[in-house]
């Protein structure tokens, strides 16, 4: 839990800048964002059949943007 105190003249824009910024040093944003949605387990052939794949696009890329097609 984050706890921010007003300062004495404080203005509340300032006060909400320095809440937020003490939201995202903490990770509880990061951390609700990757529990909003459930994601099942992958198993191990299927995460490595899909890094080929992008490794492989990434390749067929890099080579058309040699050539000039993209």
């Amino acid at each position: 839990m984050v706890y921010v105190t007003k300062k004495d003249g404080e203005t509340s824009s300032s006060l909400f800048y320095r809440f937020s910024k003490k939201i995202q040093h903490s990770g509880v944003l990061r951390e609700a964002k990757k529990r909003q949605f459930y994601k099942r387990n992958e198993n191990r052939l299927k995460r490595k059949l899909s890094a080929i794949f992008r490794f492989e696009k990434k390749k067929e890329v890099a080579k058309a943007k040699k050539m000039g097609l993209i």
